[in-house]
């Protein structure tokens, strides 16, 4: 590993050679477990208590969403080891060239969405706990967060294992004082009027499943550079284990500070719990909580950069250089620190409806992308034909573009979002929010159905003549861009 934290990476959306693959999967836990170990994910525990949903039912919900959500995270993960490319990139099979531009549209909103998020809950909660500047701490938390994405892949990969190491003893400790009764609820015990209601269960859920959902555009990103022959149930299982249990552990958790404590702010929520267990050891769960969070952004960034540069190069030829890596985080950075310095209202009312939109546009994407990997494909692409319009993936994925937009046009009537709309049959189903279930069903059965005819033998020699020309690149030093 030393030999790749000596600078800024140099690899973007390009195919990473078999010579520069790195890394062990067990460190696939580790990373994926952090990127929801921070206090963004308590504050996913607050939708069902804010619903009035009580403790119990809130965690049940939570918890099978999460473990729903993060399938589709972990099967997508192996396809980083397998190809070589950046996830967004791989989508070009399904949906060409050019097409790709349509769900790396809801991808880049993604990245962007939890980073506004992000940056606004920093902000508000440093300020309410120890009176910093909000604008202040949000272009501050911004500029760091980039400067880990300009250092890319194994920087990103480093953090993330030395946070896992600081933050775990420390929740540890906070959640055997509450489970031993030694941090007490001190808030109007909100779920003392609490129930079971199928609007609030449902939108819980709908939280946990799009938290990890929302993963599934960049998971391979950050598997890209391991050996293709690290087995895919390896990889699988690797990340599913981390994202789901650092999710469902850190969900409960703040449904508990919502229900006991009247919580409605993560940050000062688990400083003022901590700090109840024993003095300034809330301040010091702030602080690793922060960083989790920075070193998330930072992830955001630098797959956001990824998504960005493949839209670019989609539609003219792309070199993909350190140059164009740090003006293009730069660029996002500062359109999601403005974003986050000038936003009003309710940061959790926000961050609701972030997630569900994000959950909205993901589902039939992923559902596009796992039908033709795991049942068409099956793991088989001419992978320098990803880097052509010319190629045999064509410029406009006809099949994949109409699965999409299939899944998502059959879910608006679903839709429910807090704050801002409600479809029609939403309303008759009395709020209960399945728009997600309908563009995944939709989204697999409009693409299986147009792929009928389609046969994976076609691409053998289109395959083979890839393969051989990565095995010329490699010798020669080039790219695939």
């Amino acid at each position: 590993m030393a030999r790749q934290l000596t600078g800024i990476e140099v690899r973007s959306i390009d195919f990473v050679p078999d010579s520069e693959r790195h890394g062990k999967v067990s460190d696939q836990g580790p990373f994926w477990f952090m990127g929801n170990f921070h206090f963004f994910t308590i504050a996913i525990g607050f939708v069902g208590p804010g619903m009035h949903l009580s403790l119990g039912w809130t965690a049940l919900a939570a918890t099978t969403g999460v473990l729903f959500g993060t399938l589709f995270q972990a099967f997508h993960a192996s396809q980083g080891a397998e190809l070589g490319l950046p996830q967004m990139i791989q989508s070009r099979a399904q949906f060409g060239y050019r097409g790709v531009v349509v769900p790396l549209i809801g991808a880049l909103f993604t990245f962007l969405g939890f980073n506004v998020v992000n940056s606004i809950l920093v902000g508000e909660g440093l300020n309410l706990l120890w009176g910093l500047d909000a604008h202040a701490v949000i272009f501050v938390f911004a500029a760091l967060a980039a400067a880990l994405a300009i250092w890319g892949h194994d920087w990103l990969h480093l953090a993330f294992r030395s946070l896992f190491w600081l933050s775990m003893p420390l929740f540890a400790v906070l959640t055997a004082g509450i489970a031993l009764g030694f941090v007490h609820g001190t808030g109007p015990g909100g779920s003392a009027a609490a129930g079971f209601n199928w609007p609030a269960f449902a939108a819980q859920f709908a939280a946990g499943a799009s938290y990890n959902i929302a993963y599934a555009p960049y998971v391979s990103d950050y598997s890209r550079y391991l050996p293709r022959t690290i087995s895919r149930t390896a990889i699988i299982v690797n990340v599913f284990l981390g994202a789901a249990l650092s999710a469902i552990w850190l969900i409960c958790l703040g449904a508990w500070l919502a229900s006991r404590m009247g919580a409605t702010d993560g940050l000062t929520a688990l400083a003022q719990a901590g700090n109840g267990l024993m003095p300034h050891f809330g301040d010091s769960l702030v602080v690793c909580s922060v960083a989790a969070l920075l070193t998330t952004t930072g992830m955001n960034g630098y797959s956001g950069m990824l998504s960005a540069i493949t839209g670019l190069d989609s539609f003219r030829s792309v070199q993909p250089t350190r140059t164009i890596r740090i003006v293009t985080i730069l660029v996002l950075a500062a359109i999601w620190a403005g974003v986050a310095a000038s936003a009003k209202g309710n940061a959790i009312e926000a961050l609701s409806a972030t997630l569900v939109v994000m959950l909205y546009l993901l589902c039939p994407w992923t559902a596009v992308n796992l039908v033709d990997y795991f049942f068409l494909r099956k793991g088989r692409y001419a992978i320098t034909d990803l880097a052509r319009p010319d190629g045999i993936y064509g410029a406009f994925g006809t099949r994949g573009l109409a699965g999409y937009f299939a899944g998502l046009l059959a879910s608006v009537p679903f839709f429910v979002i807090p704050g801002l709309w409600t479809g029609p049959v939403a309303e008759a189903l009395g709020g209960v929010d399945i728009a997600w279930l309908v563009g995944l069903i939709v989204a697999a059965a409009v693409y299986l159905i147009a792929s009928r005819s389609f046969s994976a033998a076609s691409e053998n020699d289109a395959i083979a003549a890839s393969e051989a020309e990565l095995r010329a690149l490699a010798g020669s030093g080039r790219t695939t861009n």
